[in-house]
C-alpha cells in the first residue's frame, strides 16, 4: 500500500509557525529515509492567503531529488501551474490539483463556484498532462462540508465524471468527519465513472475515524492514503480540521495487518516528534512516538 506524505504541505499550511526553507527540506530529508517514495512538498498558493507555502520554489529547488522519488506540488489555477513549469529542471513530478465538492466552501477557499473551479480544472490538467506532469484531482469536502453539512455521494460522482482525462482521483475528507460506509459508498460510486483511474483517499482525525477509513479505504481498492509525519496540519479554510492521519501510526496500522508500505515506522516516528519541535507543538497527535512500536521498541524497555 503506498503512503504519500503530505506533512511538507497539507501538514505545514495550518501550523502557526512559519518555517523557514531548509527545515522544510529537511523534513522532506527525513521522510525519504524513513522510506517514503511520493511526497508532496509544496504549494504554489498566495502568499498573503498561505504565508506558510510562500518558499514553494525555494524548497523545489532544494529538495533531494533521486530516481525513487517523485514530489508532488498543489496546483490552484494556471498562475501555479505557470509558476510549476518555470521551475525546468526543479519542478515537481506531479501536480495536485482541488476542486471542493460544495459550492459554499469552494467559493471560501478558491473564491467560485464547485462548476467553475471544475472547469478550471480540465484546462489546467490538459495542459499539465501535455507537459509532462502526473495529474492527481482532489475532491475536498468529499464527505461532508464545514457550512452547509452532508455532502450527497452523487455530488462527488457527478464531479468525478465530469472532470475529464486525469492520472489519479484522490477523495478527501478535509474536516474529518467520514465515516467507513461512505468510504464504500464514493469508491463504489466514482469508481462507475473513473474508468480504471486509481483511487487514492486523504483522510482527517479530526473525529478519531481517520484510521478506521483508512482500513476502509484498503478493502474498498484504493491504492494509495496521505498521511503526515507527526499527524500535523489541516486545513485553513475550514473551522476545526485538525490534523492528517499519521504517517507513523498508519505505516503500524498497515504492517501489522500483512500490508507492505515501505516506510519504517520508527524512523517516521522520531521524524514525526522532530518536526513537532519545530513547529513548537509540545506534543504531536501521532501516538506511536510516544508509544512506542511492537513489539521491538517494548522488548527494550
Amino acid at each position: 500500500m503506498e503512503i504519500v506524505e503530505v506533512g511538507p504541505r497539507d501538514g505545514l499550511q495550518n501550523e502557526k509557525v512559519v518555517l523557514p526553507t531548509s527545515v522544510k527540506v529537511a523534513l522532506v530529508t527525513r521522510a525519504i529515509e524513513a522510506g517514503l517514495r511520493r511526497i508532496e512538498v509544496a504549494a504554489f498558493a498566495r502568499p498573503d492567503r498561505v504565508p506558510q507555502m510562500a518558499d514553494a520554489e525555494e524548497v523545489l529547488r532544494e529538495v533531494p531529488r533521486s530516481p525513487k522519488v517523485r514530489y508532488a506540488a498543489l496546483v490552484l489555477n494556471g498562475r501555479g501551474l505557470d509558476r510549476a513549469l518555470a521551475l525546468g529542471d526543479s519542478r515537481p513530478h506531479e501536480i495536485n490539483y482541488v476542486v471542493v465538492a460544495s459550492d459554499e466552501f469552494s467559493r471560501r477557499n478558491q473564491g467560485m463556484s464547485t462548476a467553475e473551479s471544475l472547469a478550471a480544472f480540465r484546462a489546467v490538467a490538459a495542459r499539465a498532462r501535455n507537459d509532462g506532469f502526473f495529474v492527481t484531482l482532489t475532491v475536498a469536502a468529499a464527505f461532508g462540508c464545514p457550512f452547509t453539512g452532508e455532502v450527497p455521494v452523487a455530488r462527488v460522482r457527478e464531479i468525478v465524471a465530469d472532470a475529464g482525462p486525469v492520472d489519479e482521483i484522490c477523495l478527501a475528507d478535509t474536516i474529518g468527519v467520514g465515516v467507513p460506509i461512505q468510504v464504500t459508498e464514493l469508491a463504489d460510486a466514482v469508481r462507475g465513472v473513473t474508468a480504471g483511474v486509481p483511487l487514492r483517499a486523504h483522510f482527517h482525525n479530526t473525529r478519531n475515524t481517520g484510521y478506521a477509513n483508512a482500513i476502509a479505504a484498503v478493502a474498498s481498492g484504493f491504492t494509495a492514503l496521505d498521511a503526515s509525519l507527526g499527524g500535523i496540519g489541516g486545513c485553513p479554510f475550514a473551522p476545526a480540521a485538525t490534523g492528517n492521519i499519521a504517517t507513523e501510526d498508519l505505516a503500524y496500522l498497515l504492517r501489522r495487518s500483512g500490508l507492505a508500505t515501505g516506510v519504517d515506522a520508527g524512523a517516521a516516528a522520531a521524524a514525526g516528534l522532530w518536526i513537532g519541535g519545530e513547529l513548537e507543538l509540545g506534543q504531536v497527535p501521532a501516538q506511536l512516538g510516544r508509544a512506542g512500536d511492537f513489539p521491538g521498541d517494548l522488548l527494550l524497555r
